[in-house]
């Protein structure tokens, strides 16, 4: 009989270690869902950010560009920033990185072979995890 009662109770010890385990793991899956929840929504924001750049490129070839176009890149900058988006750092010159870099174009340059020669589009990352990588023409 006490035998049976120590299998009962080892049995009730793994399946109450079990459940403190699997809420633990619960915690750590909802941490994520809410820590990665508006990754859609950011990259939404992002293709906003494109097109204010695009303006502002073809605005300031044209001639002097208004004020107001750069506050709001800015404002709308600081948001993305806040709620973890943070954009990554590319300088021509520098190797390119296929863990972060999208090469796009690939052309002849007295640059060393494999090096960044322009940033296309800019890359990405939301609270670490890259959401988009940087669009890049490569040296061949």
């Amino acid at each position: 009989m006490e035998e049976k009662n120590e299998e009962y109770l080892n049995g009730w010890k793994r399946a109450q270690a079990d459940l403190i385990n699997y809420k633990k793991d619960e915690v750590k899956r909802l941490e994520e869902a809410i820590k990665f929840g508006n990754e859609i929504l950011m990259r939404d924001l992002i293709m906003a950010l494109d097109a204010f750049d695009l303006a502002m490129t073809s605005l300031a070839k044209e001639g002097p560009l208004d004020k107001g176009i750069y506050m709001i890149k800015s404002q709308l900058a600081d948001i993305l920033k806040r709620h973890g988006l943070q954009r990554l750092a590319v300088a021509v010159g520098q190797p390119f990185d296929p863990v972060l870099q999208e090469a796009v174009v690939a052309n002849e340059s007295d640059q060393p072979p494999n090096s960044v020669l322009e940033e296309m589009e800019a890359g990405y990352t939301l609270n670490g995890k890259l959401i988009r990588p940087a669009r890049v023409r490569v040296a061949k």
